[in-house]
């Protein structure tokens, strides 16, 4: 195993992490009202895309030159 097949384990480990992590927190703080909640599940949420991201660039299926 190469260095880059690693680099590319560790993105897909990590991307599943950030994304579960991510989404029980948004889960647990869905139903809390008042505005800077909101901005935390919107920023919950955007880390939540980035965790997919992260899998996917891993994998090979987006981010190809």
């Amino acid at each position: 195993m190469n260095l880059v097949q690693i680099e590319h384990v560790l993105a897909v480990a990590g991307g599943i992490v950030v994304f579960v992590v991510a989404s029980i927190a948004l889960r647990n703080d869905w139903k809390t009202p008042g505005v800077d909640n909101q901005v935390f599940k919107l920023m919950l949420g955007l880390l939540a895309l980035g965790g997919v991201l992260a899998a996917l660039t891993g994998l090979g299926v987006i981010g190809k030159a």
